[in-house]
């Protein structure tokens, strides 16, 4: 049975690493993956999105709406932008975070502030992650893609992949161990 797993966040997130994190772990595991980047105007603070596809045979690399297994959103407004791709009986994942779009900078819009709870009301299963002060706590703020997806891991029960040499793979020496920590931390959770 193939599953999907939706990525979301907003440029400079570190979005589409975790999401090439997570494919290169599952073709090592041995499943047939399909993966789709959109970045928008993700240089300008734009939605960026990754689709995840994964199983023993997937055909595309589009997600349809209404199929996700799991949302995984770096900003509690993407979470709530994309819901309508999460199957009823789908997962979000989401940072508590909040980048505020330029049209609320310039007070042309208010941020909504009850996200969570107008998630929970609809009856999605959702795992907020307080991302941002675990990374801030560790002394980067960058590294909150990694704890992300070390709760996506988990949730996934993919726990038994060799993460760390995956991880080494993908993230340069000066900064691996720091992610080293960031994805314990995000199997923890």
């Amino acid at each position: 049975m193939n599953k999907n797993i939706l990525f979301v966040g907003v440029g400079g997130q570190g979005t589409i690493l975790a999401s090439k994190i997570f494919t290169e772990g599952l073709l090592k595991h041995g499943f047939d993956v399909k993966m789709s980047e959109v970045h928008g105007m993700a240089q300008r603070g734009g939605s960026v999105v990754t689709q995840v596809r994964y199983g023993e045979k997937v055909y595309s690399p589009l997600i349809e709406m209404g199929t996700v297994d799991i949302i995984v959103s770096f900003e509690k407004i993407e979470a709530a932008r994309w819901i309508k791709y999460l199957k009823p009986e789908g997962r979000v994942i989401i940072n508590d975070y909040e980048i505020r779009p330029v049209t609320v900078l310039v007070g042309g819009e208010n941020y909504p502030e009850m996200i969570f709870s107008e998630l929970l009301e609809e009856g999605i299963e959702l795992k907020a992650i307080n991302a941002y002060g675990e990374s801030q706590r560790i002394g980067d703020l960058r590294i909150q893609n990694i704890i992300l997806l070390g709760a996506l891991i988990k949730a996934c029960e993919l726990e038994e992949l060799n993460w760390e040499g995956i991880l080494k793979n993908n993230i340069k020496e000066p900064f691996f161990q720091l992610n080293l920590e960031a994805l314990k931390i995000g199997l923890e959770l």
